[in-house]
Parts: structure tokens; sequence; C-alpha cells
């Protein structure tokens, strides 16, 4: 199967990395910057799942340059979506199929408006990892789970294609035909940890230690689960608990992809997160004032 990696930061570097590991053809179409990057350093993912070198690195910086390709997984920053259009549109021409990873729910509906319904399928990525200063992934827990399944009749077929790269890569890649449940239940996991890590400025073991910091991670999860709601996807209590559950199974130094992102000075995906809810609340006609009030406290440091 013919891959190709549209953002080579952590998320697409381990998951291309695990594919070709596992014998999969796999290209990575990236900018300027992280192409010299990849050329003088190379790239490497450090795991608990164990290591990796990729001795047989292929990447460009011209979509022109691709020919054969049967499926793109876009795992770049929401803040850079739009931009990615033009070379998705290029690989769909060329009869690719595209599976974005990206947090949120509003770029679902852009895709699929820009590429066409059947060509885009659902997924979710459940991994902490970041790059290091040589560019190179540093996977700092078990979690690599990776979950897809079919928006579109007409893509069993590449779902099917998919499931059979992926059975012999290390990672823990499942198919399900509820993707979009499975796409709520992430957006309300993330949306509340990225939020209070992101807003408080600090590691899930030290939110955890005063009852009031942490309330804020259920309440949270509370108002996106009254927004799954709200389009008719029925989450449920036992959706809250499990991911409580899952953040008390954080380590301590755990925090959110987004709170690295801000000890690091970059862009934050603020507007495709929580602004995102906050908007999809609008047209549902509620309200979400912690997340609001989250949203008001990360939206300074955006950029």
């Amino acid at each position: 199967m013919n891959i190709v990696i549209i953002g080579a930061g952590a998320l697409g570097s381990y998951y291309g990395g695990r594919l070709q590991q596992a014998g999969q053809p796999v290209k990575f179409l990236v900018r300027k910057n992280r192409a010299q990057q990849m050329r003088d350093q190379g790239l490497r993912i450090t795991s608990p799942h164990g290591n990796y070198d990729f001795n047989d690195l292929h990447f460009t910086e011209d979509v022109n340059d691709i020919q054969q390709v049967d499926l793109v997984l876009l795992t770049v920053k929401g803040f850079h979506l739009q931009g990615t259009i033009p070379d998705l549109k290029n690989l769909v021409d060329k009869g690719a199929k595209v599976l974005p990873l990206l947090n949120g729910l509003e770029h679902i509906s852009i895709l699929q408006k820009e590429l066409g319904e059947e060509n885009v399928i659902g997924g979710s990525a459940f991994i902490i990892a970041t790059l290091d200063k040589k560019g190179h992934v540093i996977h700092s827990n078990r979690n690599h789970d990776l979950v897809y399944g079919p928006l579109h009749p007409s893509q069993q077929e590449i779902c099917d294609e998919f499931e059979q790269a992926v059975s012999s890569a290390i990672m823990g890649a499942s198919r399900t035909e509820h993707i979009l449940i499975r796409l709520w239940i992430k957006y309300m996991f993330i949306t509340a940890f990225s939020g209070v890590t992101t807003a408080s400025d600090l590691p899930i073991g030290t939110i955890r230690k005063y009852p009031e910091t942490h309330g804020l991670l259920e309440k949270a999860l509370v108002e996106m689960q009254m927004l799954a709601n709200a389009n008719g996807i029925g989450l449920t209590e036992k959706n809250i608990a499990k991911s409580l559950e899952d953040i008390a199974a954080l380590p301590d130094e755990a925090t959110s992809s987004m709170h690295q992102d801000r000890r690091k000075n970059h862009s934050l995906e603020v507007e495709h997160l929580q602004g995102g809810a906050l908007r999809l609340a609008k047209k549902a006609n509620i309200q979400l004032p912690v997340i609001e009030t989250l949203y008001g406290l990360i939206k300074p440091f955006e950029h």
C-alpha cells in the first residue's frame, strides 16, 4: 500500500515509521525547513515499544514528485489544514483516499467539501509524543492507538487494505464502523485535557493534587458530552468516567501536546479545539462556560 504522510511532526513521523517498519512504502510530503532538518539529522523514533531508525527515508517538498499513492495520512496541526488542500486535491486526483488524524471535528466537513465525501475516511490518534531538537520522535508513554473507519459506504475496500497494512505494524490500530462516536470521544477528552493543562501551564500530576483544578477537567468533559449529544451522538456518563480513568492513569509529568507547544512558544490549536467547540455550541444554541473560560485564558498564547 503506497502511503503518503503530510505532516512529519511527532504524530506523522511515528505512524509513518511504524508503517515503514512493517514493510509499507511510505513517503513524507514536508515543508522546506522540515525537509532540510530531515536531510541533516535523519529521523528516529524513541519509544517504550522499541526504537526505530529510518535508514531508508523518503521525503519530498513537491507533491508532483509523488505518482503512486493509495492513502494519505494527514497529520498536520489544525492551523495548517487550509494550506494542505491543494496538495490533497492533487493526490486525490491520483486515486488517493485521505485519513485525517487532526484534533477537533470541523476538519471533517471542510475536507469532505473540498475533496468529496467519498474521499475522506474517519480517523483519530491517541498518543503522547513530541519532537526533540534534532526533529526526532520521543514517544513518552505506551499509548499509540490509531482508530479509523469509513465515513462513506464506498470506503470499505480502502479500509480493508489499510487493515491489512497495519496488521503487523507496531501500533494499536483498530477499525470501527462507528468512527463518528470515537471521534467525539476523542474530541471530548482532548478539549478538556488540553484546555486545563494549557490554561494552567501545569502537568497532570500537579493538576490532580488540587481538587478545584482537577474538577475543571470533569466539568469540561460534561460540557463536551452535552455538545456531542446536541449533535446526535449519544455519549454517556460511562464515556466521561472512562476519560477520567485514562487521565488518572497518566504519569505525573504527562501533559497535552498543546501545553507542550505553549512551553516551546509554538502556535497553539486553541481555535481548532476549544474555539471549534464554541462554534458548534453556538449552532446548537447551548452554552459551554468552562470551555469558554479555558478558551479565553489560552487565546493570548495562540501564536
